[in-house]
């Protein structure tokens, strides 16, 4: 059984930082592709970024330049450090796990959800 657990959301005033962590067990990590997408009130669940088995990352161009996507496979831990924050980046943020090594934009793509982390970022 798949678990991941997301952590780090908040509070934060624009132009602030925050660091999400997500933890994945019951996988072998390393061997699929992560992402992070987020959900605005009133919105559709969107991408925000990915990262293959292998490290190559890929970005929404909203946050291209703010944030960057990492892993640690040791950990078997995805982050995403979130710069120079703006209100519209307020949404839950999930992480999920591909069903491939290589990463994708698409939601489908994606087989494991974890249970989301509130973001707001106040102006």
């Amino acid at each position: 059984q798949v678990q991941l657990v997301e952590s780090g959301g908040g509070l934060v005033q624009a132009g602030g930082s925050l660091k999400l962590a997500c933890v994945v067990s019951g996988r072998t990590f390393s061997n699929y592709a992560m992402g992070w997408f987020r959900q605005a009130p009133g919105k559709e669940r969107e991408f925000v970024a990915g990262i293959s088995g292998s490290g190559p990352t890929y970005y929404a161009d909203s946050v291209k330049g703010r944030f960057t996507i990492s892993r640690d496979n040791a950990k078997n831990t995805v982050y995403l450090q979130m710069n120079s924050l703006k209100p519209e980046d307020t949404a839950v943020y999930y992480c999920a796990v591909a069903r491939a090594y290589y990463s994708s934009t698409y939601s489908d793509d994606y087989g494991d959800w974890g249970q989301g982390t509130q973001v707001t970022v106040s102006s």
